[in-house]
């Protein structure tokens, strides 16, 4: 998710919290990399789901609340999600921004808040011991339904906004992704960057944030996650104070269904760099897919799984015309995209691309052999445990089980389901899913001129 967090107390707050909670979470890891957590589930009076894992080991929570308002939301106005996600702490009820602060700051706890494509989340880390847990409830609780969009404090956010997307437009990176979006979902609301534009943020007002946060921040729209040293009845108590001053709202429509590139493209961009970026994509699959298994350890053999991939071999190790090559996968709440991609000095961005696009083919074609599907089982297996190792990893999971609707025992079955995984199902799920003369490509940097795609096909 991308945070924007840019005031001076915000800062000082990273500064004293932040070794405190790498101590605790490395504490954390030996007691819970043996087992998966045990995700307890309801709503709330006023309709919120919830997802709590109780975690007595040290005293300290997560909550993590997560809304249907992410930058798919935006409409005709890109970077309004994340704008007001950016607002939320600069002043709420009777505190301005500098109070907020100080009373996360006074209990050692941390607030932050970000946006994807799907969703808009709030994050609270703080201690259970009193007065510290009631100060940060009450906090959060104020942040999510009272927020003030200070004009001032909107002012000072827009031109730190402004300052990040000119620093974008100056990463290769950052260009090529956007224009890859663009390419592959056209007029999709996917295709949007969260961050926005300068013009759009530009015009963005107090007005809008105003009519989005009521929109979307409502209990009908919410998933609460918590992860932390709770009781049942505690963390009940809990989700009920943090959702109190919430409207209950209305749902917002699903998104539209996302459609199939029917024709590879070419875009080049011209950039004043040595290397060119590439990066090749098209749809891929949603949250809670049933070939999600088949993907997700297929792409980890051809590209997701750093220097022993196949792409890193016949692109780095075979012929050194790139430094790191790279697949994956993003499920979304609709088709989130499959990308691929590598930097490569511009006199060698054609071979490479090419080179990249032809070992997916072959992927395709031949499948994984038994020794590298071995090989992938055993990495993805072995380093789950560290995967759901601290408070914080488990509310990520549970914010994604949550808001997607995946099943409760989803992170009990994960590594059966890897195992169950066959050469035959990766096959069958690259052909039916991957289509290599579908791909849109972005290429930024010395190659200007339009080139053929045929002799990739």
């Amino acid at each position: 998710m991308c945070v924007d967090r840019t005031s001076l107390h915000a800062a000082r707050e990273r500064r004293l919290v932040w070794p405190l909670w790498i101590g605790l979470s490395l504490l954390l890891v030996g007691g819970l990399a043996q087992a998966t957590p045990e995700i307890q589930s309801w709503q709330t009076a006023k309709g919120a789901r919830v997802l709590f894992v109780a975690a007595p080991e040290i005293p300290m929570l997560d909550v993590k609340v997560v809304f249907d308002a992410g930058s798919a939301r935006d409409g005709d106005r890109p970077g309004l999600a994340s704008m007001t996600a950016s607002m939320l702490d600069e002043g709420a009820g009777d505190w301005d921004a500098d109070d907020l602060a100080d009373r996360l700051e006074n209990i050692g706890a941390s607030l932050s808040a970000g946006v994807d494509r799907d969703m808009s989340a709030v994050a609270l880390r703080t201690l259970t011991q009193q007065p510290a847990l009631d100060t940060a409830v009450e906090t959060l609780a104020g942040v999510l339904a009272q927020p003030t969009f200070d004009p001032d404090a909107l002012e000072r956010v827009r031109r730190n906004r402004l300052i990040g997307l000119r620093q974008q437009q100056a990463s290769p990176r950052s260009v090529g992704r956007k224009a890859l979006y663009r390419a592959i979902y056209g007029t999709h609301p996917y295709a949007s960057d969260p961050s926005g534009t300068p013009e759009s943020i530009g015009a963005l007002t107090r007005e809008d944030l105003m009519s989005f946060h009521r929109r979307y921040y409502s209990t009908s729209n919410a998933l609460i996650a918590m992860v932390g040293d709770l009781t049942r009845t505690e963390a009940e108590a809990l989700a009920e104070r943090i959702t109190a001053d919430l409207p209950v709202g209305t749902p917002p429509a699903p998104l539209p269904e996302v459609s199939d590139l029917t024709a590879g493209s070419l875009e080049p961009i011209a950039f004043p760099a040595s290397q060119t970026t590439i990066l090749a994509g098209q749809p891929g699959m949603r949250r809670g897919d049933p070939d999600y298994f088949p993907l997700y350890v297929g792409n980890h053999i051809l590209g997701g799984s750093g220097l022993v991939s196949l792409l890193m071999d016949e692109i780095r190790e075979k012929r050194g015309l790139s430094y790191s090559t790279f697949s994956f996968f993003m499920p979304l709440a609709r088709s989130g995209p499959f990308i691929l991609g590598l930097q490569t000095r511009n006199d060698q961005a054609e071979e490479a691309r090419i080179l990249m696009i032809q070992t997916l083919k072959r992927f395709i074609d031949q499948g994984p052999t038994e020794d590298e599907l071995t090989a992938a089982k055993k990495n993805l297996t072995g380093g789950f445990p560290l995967r759901i190792a601290s408070n914080g990893d488990i509310i990520q999971y549970l914010a994604v089980i949550g808001f997607y609707h995946l099943p409760l025992d989803y992170l009990d079955r994960f590594n059966d389901r890897i195992e169950s995984v066959t050469r035959e199902q990766i096959r069958d799920a690259f052909a039916r899913r991957v289509h290599p003369d579908r791909l849109a490509i972005v290429t930024v940097g010395g190659q200007t001129q339009r080139v053929s795609l045929a002799s990739e096909r």
